[in-house]
């Protein structure tokens, strides 16, 4: 362990850390853990409390929920959500980025997640290969997901700009109790040259023991998960300059939505995913309750069956070169293969009780990646061949996250603060090698580096104005830093290394909710909030060394870029009609300097990406909600629609963006789940996810259905539920029933077949 990382994880066991799992709603006595949900504004099941502050809007989803979800990973428990998606491209897909409102597919650091309190939101960087770590969790092990839009609480830092996700796993029962699932996936694939079924599976398990009259809890479980997903790119050929022989060849596809036809495609995804997870919890006399929490997670993903559609007159396949396709000549490049390795661990400890009159909670957690390696082939002949290649190494990236929080009522006020603090580290060295497999020969090309922090504190207070109203006024402190950041790279043959200047800035946060019950049995709540983004580890320090001039290259990063600053509002009205639960939300968000990731030439024609902010951009939007519980005897519906109108308003550097609808966001979107108990061992449901097509690009100009566009989807999912009896259930669903096929610029999964058996004792 660095010095650094003991020397921050002592300071947090004292004033722990960024986001916590609020133990209760801050609007009733820390005492009564049991209120029920319907004493404030949330939505869906109201068997448990959130776990989260509810302001804003906000959603609790349990078992009745996820009954009715082919859940292959844990992220599907959401899919039915409001004004919610994520972007998964298939089964096993690392890259789940989640998507509420009106932050988009590639926004991942606006949004915090975390694990019976533990922070896994992965804000190492912000675009879509940074999504929060999902699989400490596994499907089976889940009893609640809480999500909250919008950053209207004091608790949660500026990355709650988009909202805060807990999830919630099973607690373990007196005595001995377990639980066990195997679960299959089929899914036939068709798009250019691919027509064949992808296959996978997974098996997840796990056992809990609670000592009878005593204060010990352990808890373990692990999941094996292996699956095929499609191809997640597609080649196309290039236009071909300068004379030299060229291969006739047949096969392309002319697709009139792309600029040049497709001849070819990335391997299929083989990934395979083991998890393992031990919690072990004590509880004392005086009713303090300490868990810690030890995780593991190995991944294994080859890409090593790439495709060409390509075929020369004697009908071998083409997988790159000079080709002559219907009398042009092109350059078909870009297949290759590659392998990834990945290793991760998290470890926490929280511990909750009274003190002094007060109702304290505190958790620290370490995220930490010790292995990571990825070896890619230069081209398809030196990956067939074995031969040269790059290999990209880890460094043990991760961080260390905690917070500390005290509660205490004082007559009609409930007051609440605390402490926060974070470490988000990186870095990364990549080298040519003479075997891409082997890695044999490595020579240093590139590297970078570099560090985050940031502590905050903050205080709430939640004020009874009388049985039907409680105003609650926040106030945030957080201070960041930014250091230890640089880039190296090769210049003439020789190492050259440039630094980062170190940074630090500074937020107040105010917020504001007052909620309440109107007459007319009508639900109010009204908040007001800011927040505050600093930049990412990887926003900042992610640019591309020169090795032309020697420096770093002043158009693929911005050193001053500046966080993102955001002012909300959100107005939420709820009324139940029978058995009919009806909420409007109205939300308004107005951020200045948004961040957004740029991709261009350089001066020498190479492509780079970079993170810019836009001046402006502002987003409003309508969310109608509907839950109709047992219209007819076993019959349930939750239904939601959202309208959102997200533009920029000021691009100074490009102003032919202004009024433009903010890339992948949609205009509209609707999802929902209608439940049927048609008796009491067998459950139907039927759900539905919808949204329009947004653009792809800041200027709206890039629009399209096909591959490389961010295109409108519409998927209709079906599930079948037997109870065999009460311990084994057996499952059977289709997702994508109708072969929608959609595209986030990769191919999203087409229609797929799941089936399960859970076992629970």
């Amino acid at each position: 362990m660095h010095i650094s990382h003991f020397a921050l994880a002592t300071a947090l066991v004292a004033t722990p850390a960024v986001a916590q799992q609020a133990p209760l709603p801050s609007v009733v006595p820390a005492e009564a853990e049991t209120a029920p949900n319907d004493l404030i504004l949330v939505i869906g099941q109201k068997e448990a409390p959130i776990t989260v502050v509810p302001r804003g809007l906000s959603v609790s989803l349990g078992k009745e929920e996820f009954d009715a979800i082919n859940a292959v990973n844990v992220e599907d428990l959401m899919k039915y959500a409001p004004n919610f998606y994520v972007r998964k491209r298939f089964a096993g897909d690392d890259n789940a980025v989640v998507a509420l409102r009106g932050a988009n597919t590639i926004q991942s650091a606006r949004t915090i997640v975390l694990v019976d309190g533990f922070v896994v939101s992965n804000f190492l960087g912000n675009r879509w290969d940074f999504p929060p770590k999902w699989n400490v969790v596994g499907p089976s092990e889940v009893r609640q997901f809480d999500i909250v839009y919008g950053p209207y609480s004091a608790r949660y830092g500026g990355n709650s700009m988009g909202g805060v996700i807990s999830v919630t796993t099973q607690e373990p029962t007196e005595g001995i109790s377990g639980y066990g699932t195997a679960q299959a996936m089929v899914m036939p694939f068709k798009d250019y040259g691919y027509d064949e079924t992808f296959t996978g599976y997974s098996v997840e398990g796990g056992l809990g023991w609670k000592q009878k009259n005593g204060p010990w809890s352990v808890r373990g479980g692990f999941r094996h998960f292996e699956n095929t997903g499609q191809s997640m790119t597609y080649n196309l050929l290039g236009r071909a300059t300068g004379t030299g022989a060229a291969t006739p060849v047949t096969g392309a596809y002319d697709d009139k939505r792309l600029a040049t036809p497709v001849f070819g495609g990335a391997s299929p995804v083989d990934v395979v995913q083991d998890q393992a997870r031990l919690r072990i919890g004590y509880e004392t006399q005086g009713g303090w309750t300490i868990e810690g929490l030890g995780f593991l997670w190995k991944t294994r993903q080859d890409l090593t069956d790439p495709r060409s559609f390509l075929t020369d007159a004697n009908g071998n396949p083409v997988y790159q070169g000079r080709v002559s396709y219907e009398g042009q000549v092109w350059n078909a490049t870009g297949l290759n293969f590659s392998t990834t390795r990945r290793t991760e661990y998290l470890a926490g400890l929280k511990l909750a009780g009274p003190l002094a009159g007060w109702h304290v909670s505190a958790n620290v957690s370490h995220y930490w990646i010790p292995t990571q390696d990825a070896r890619t082939s230069i081209n398809y002949a030196t990956g067939a061949s074995s031969g040269a290649g790059t290999r990209t190494i880890q460094d043990d990236p991760g961080w260390w996250t905690g917070d500390a929080t005290a509660e205490r009522a004082f007559g009609a006020h409930m007051i609440a603060f605390g402490l926060n603090a974070n470490l988000y580290e990186t870095a990364q060295r990549t080298f040519s090698t003479a075997n891409w497999r082997t890695a044999s020969d490595p020579r240093f090309t590139a590297a970078t580096q570099g560090k985050t922090s940031l502590w905050g504190v903050w205080i709430e207070d939640a004020w009874s104005l009388g049985q039907e109203f409680t105003l609650t006024g926040g106030l945030r402190y957080d201070r960041w830093r930014a250091f230890d950041g640089g880039i190296s790279g090769l210049v003439r043959g020789v190492r050259q290394d440039a630094a980062y200047a170190s940074r630090s800035d500074s937020s107040i946060s105010p917020k504001l909710s007052l909620q309440g019950r109107l007459p007319g049995a009508i639900d109010l709540e009204l908040s007001f909030g800011t927040a505050k983004r600093f930049p990412t580890v990887g926003e900042l320090f992610q640019g591309r060394f020169d090795t032309d001039l020697g420096i770093i290259d002043p158009q693929s990063f911005d050193p001053n870029l500046r966080p993102e600053k955001s002012k909300d509002a959100n107005l939420i009205l709820g009324h139940s009609f029978g058995k009919l639960r009806t909420t409007a939300s109205i939300f308004w968000q107005d951020i200045d300097d948004a961040i957004f990731s740029f991709q261009g030439l350089n001066q020498f024609g190479t492509v780079v990406s970079s993170y810019k902010n836009v001046d402006r951009m502002r987003q409003v939007g309508v969310e109608l909600i509907a839950e109709m519980k047992n219209i007819l005897p076993g019959l349930d519906i939750d239904g939601n629609v959202a309208w959102t109108d997200a533009r920029t308003l000021r691009n100074m550097a490009d102003p032919r963006a202004e009024g433009v609808q903010f890339p992948r966001i949609p205009r509209w979107r609707t999802n929902g789940n209608i439940r049927y108990q048609v008796a009491e061992p067998v459950k139907l449901s039927l759900g539905w996810r919808f949204a329009t097509r947004p653009n792809s690009d800041l200027l709206g100009l890039v629009r399209g259905g096909a591959y490389g566009f961010q295109t409108e989807y519409f998927f209709v999912d079906s599930r079948a539920s037997f109870a065999l009896n009460k311990t084994f259930e057996l499952s059977v669903g289709i997702d994508n029933i109708f072969d929608d096929q959609a595209y986030v610029s990769h191919p999203l999964p087409q229609r797929t077949f799941v089936a399960d058996i859970k076992a629970r004792f």
